[in-house]
């Protein structure tokens, strides 16, 4: 049922609604090569529907409905069987009702119970009152993960059902599940290898958070199809042809971009939808008994193909010989097509493609004894426990280390002795010490790449020999972090450093603590967050390094003789200096209502609002509110990646907003390049200053021979008059592109 339709059922109708839907789970659960253990799902989805009996969602529909749609996705998304479908309609049943983990293991055995736990959410914890409940399900939800990963994969089930449902939230609420499942469960998906949901969630977030760009991308996609239909036939029947006197059996199509994907190219590569030529890579599976042909026959199929078209020489993937990380194989390369666009040809057994759509769940379809997928899985599990194992975690930091280690894309480099190593992108010699052991990580002094010695820092590239040298007489040290991509590393250092800087820190917090004290001021979250931006620090960890050394001296730099107010505090440290603008003082309201959308206004003296200063956003702006100590609502752009981290750390804090009343101008900076010639500066100048009527605050140009880059910041209403902007500076002869640069100077 749609969520945004008016529910209006009767009983009898509701009944057989959810007795259709249940058999639909049960009937997909029979076709699949599971075992057939239908009487324990019976009795878990009877249980359920008497435990949520009354009970309705938001959208009016009765809430068991919830529960068998997730245990529909577990088993025919996913692939999972029994233990899971079960675990998948009791998820809510602890949480929800007066049931308790005890009771079900009772009357389902153990594994379920445990799974029920795992997915139970919890009230308080190590992250404190201020974060959400959500940093520490995660951790919750990771360390269960780590007993048993079907705890995860219904967890995924279960944010795509209510991602799906979203239309019937209330608008802050959308935003903040939203972002987390972008800011996370996104790249999750990714890492098990379930790249259907991946894709889904992904679209879905963009949806609710940028739902104006969703549908003008989505009517350019309906728009484009007869083209993209007429251009990928082109491309496809010489190779069909092909294929066909190979005589395989296979299924070719084309796999076209999501609106997310494109989305993300237009704004980091700053083009329109016209100028995107991969909207879709052509994909071809075929069927093969034999697994040990499957690879020959990956090559066959990659030689025919670059007999008909030109090969993109840099843009071979093998993922047959070395599978990625979460189990995905697939042989890629990229050829130039007829009409001079290059296309991507992903080439794909049968159970190659299954594995890559379902993840790790379609390994145990195919194992015998543990694969190297599953070892793989297992390494990573290891990883995620490192993370776990943070005596000292932070909400924001937590999930930042998480979803670092949820990379999206890996090199595979090579030891001395050719054991293969998968690590992230842009890993360094240092991540590859770390990642052999702790010990190697803490004594490196340096590395061979190729047989050429590199530095510590040194960032490895896909194919490299990496042999680490090693001293005893080499100690960790604070300045290696910026090298490390991982978070095995990261988290491996940090433990080393902690053991030689512990007593340090201590001290410099007793310092900290007590000059507070002293004061009668309460160093809460925001007061400390500007002072880590005032000295730049990354952490509360890094300060207290700091004081505790006597390299800063709080006296000096922050409060005056005898302050006895907060604001005291915030007036002397974090002056923000608005040259040329008029001093605008911020009205702090009574209390926010989170559950409704907040008006934001702004005039020449005052406003009800605060802005970032991470994404300096402006009126017309996609915006998000998030309340902060002291009550005040603080703008983030939505595509702000602090915004997103707040989002998963502190949803309850986030409040929907929009643009209201505004009479105040703001910076906004534009970013140009073109092709050099005489009189195009003066050009450019005069049309924004007379023509426009805007003024110019700084002008910084560029050129190397012909070409040219320009930083142009100007003062502007909104973001309405910074588009017609662009628009116009495009039209000047030379002009290549014109676009804002979302992260301004203030």
């Amino acid at each position: 049922m749609e969520p945004d339709k008016q529910y209006n059922m009767t009983p009898e109708e509701e009944e057989r609604l959810i007795e259709n839907e249940f058999q639909d789970v049960l009937q997909g659960y029979l076709k699949s090569n599971h075992r057939k253990k239908v009487e324990i799902i019976e009795r878990a989805f009877r249980f359920a529907k008497k435990a949520h009996g009354g009970i309705r969602r938001r959208s009016g529909e009765p809430y068991i409905l919830h529960p068998i749609a997730v245990a529909k996705i577990a088993s025919q998304e996913i692939g999972l069987g029994s233990t899971s479908i079960c675990a998948a309609l009791l998820h809510d049943v602890v949480e929800d009702t007066d049931y308790t983990v005890e009771d079900i293991e009772r009357l389902f055995g153990s594994k379920i119970a445990q799974i029920v736990a795992g997915l139970t959410k919890i009230s308080g914890g190590i992250f404190g009152e201020q974060a959400s409940a959500q940093a520490e399900n995660f951790r919750k939800l990771l360390l269960t993960m780590s007993e048993d990963i079907r705890v995860v994969l219904i967890k995924m089930a279960d944010r795509l059902h209510n991602m799906r449902t979203l239309g019937s939230m209330a608008p802050a609420k959308q935003y903040k599940i939203a972002g987390e499942t972008l800011y996370i469960y996104a790249p999750l998906a990714h890492r098990l290898g379930l790249f259907e949901i991946k894709t889904e969630l992904e679209d879905l977030s963009f949806k609710y958070e940028h739902p104006k760009a969703y549908e003008r991308i989505s009517e350019l996609i309906r728009q484009s199809e007869a083209r993209r239909s007429a251009v990928y036939n082109d491309f496809a029947t010489p190779i069909l042809a092909a294929l066909d006197k190979m005589n395989l059996r296979y299924e070719a199509k084309a796999r076209l971009k999501s609106v997310y994907s494109i989305w993300r190219k237009m704004e980091t590569k700053h083009v329109p939808f016209e100028e995107i030529y991969d909207l879709y890579a052509m994909r071809i599976i075929f069927d093969c008994d034999d697994p040990s042909q499957e690879k020959g026959i990956c090559w066959s199929i990659y030689s025919a193909i670059t007999d008909l078209y030109r090969l993109h020489p840099d843009r071979t993937r093998d993922w047959v010989s070395i599978p990625k990380a979460n189990g995905y194989q697939a042989l890629h390369l990229t050829v130039m097509g007829p009409d001079g666009n290059w296309v991507e040809v992903q080439i794909r057994s049968r159970r190659m493609d299954e594995i890559a759509e379902k993840g790790f769940a379609a390994h145990w379809k195919y194992k015998s004894g543990e694969s190297d997928e599953e070892s793989e899985l297992n390494e990573w599990l290891r990883t995620i426990k490192d993370i776990l194992d943070d005596p000292n975690p932070n909400a924001i930091d937590f999930l930042d280390t998480l979803k670092m280690n949820l990379f999206a894309s890996e090199i595979a480099v090579f030891t001395p002795k050719g054991r293969v190593i998968t690590m992230p992108a842009d890993s360094s010699v240092l991540d590859v010490a770390f990642e052999l052991h702790s010990e190697i990580g803490t004594h490196c002094i340096a590395g061979k790449v190729n047989h050429k010695l590199v530095p510590l820092s040194h960032r490895l590239q896909s194919g490299d020999q990496v042999e680490v040298l090693t001293s005893q007489s080499q100690t960790p040290k604070e300045e290696w972090l910026p090298f490390l991509a991982t978070a095995k590393g990261r988290t491996r250092l940090k433990a080393a450093l902690r053991k030689v800087q512990q007593p340090v820190i201590d001290s410099g917090k007793a310092i900290f603590d007590q000059y507070f004290k002293e004061r009668e001021v309460e160093a809460t979250n925001e007061i400390v967050t500007k002072m880590l931006a005032y000295y730049h620090l990354p952490s509360r960890e890094a300060l207290y390094m700091k004081l505790g050394q006597g390299s800063i001296d709080l006296s000096r730099y922050i409060l005056k003789e005898s302050p006895k107010t907060e604001q005291s505090l915030l007036s002397k440290l974090f002056r923000i200096k608005r040259t040329q603008q008029p001093q605008i003082v911020t009205v702090t309201p009574e209390k926010v209502n989170v559950k409704k959308t907040y008006a934001l206004r702004c005039t020449d003296t005052e406003r009800n609002y605060v802005l970032s200063d991470c994404c300096h956003p402006i009126p017309g702006d996609d915006v998000m509110g998030y309340v902060n100590d002291r009550g005040q609502v603080e703008l983030h752009s939505l595509t702000c990646p602090r915004a997103q981290a707040l989002k998963a750390a502190y949803g309850p804090r986030i409040v929907s907003t929009e643009w209201e009343q505004v009479k105040q101008k703001f910076l906004a900076e534009i970013r140009i390049e073109g092709v050099d010639r005489h009189g195009i500066l003066q050009e450019l100048t005069q049309m924004i200053s007379n023509q426009l009527n805007i003024d110019i605050r700084s002008l910084h140009i560029d050129t190397d021979k012909e070409v040219f880059a320009c930083s142009l910041t100007v003062l502007v209403s909104d973001t309405q008059v910074v588009g017609e902007l662009c628009q116009k500076i495009k039209k000047i002869k030379g002009v290549q592109n014109a676009a804002r640069v979302a992260d301004t100077p203030d």
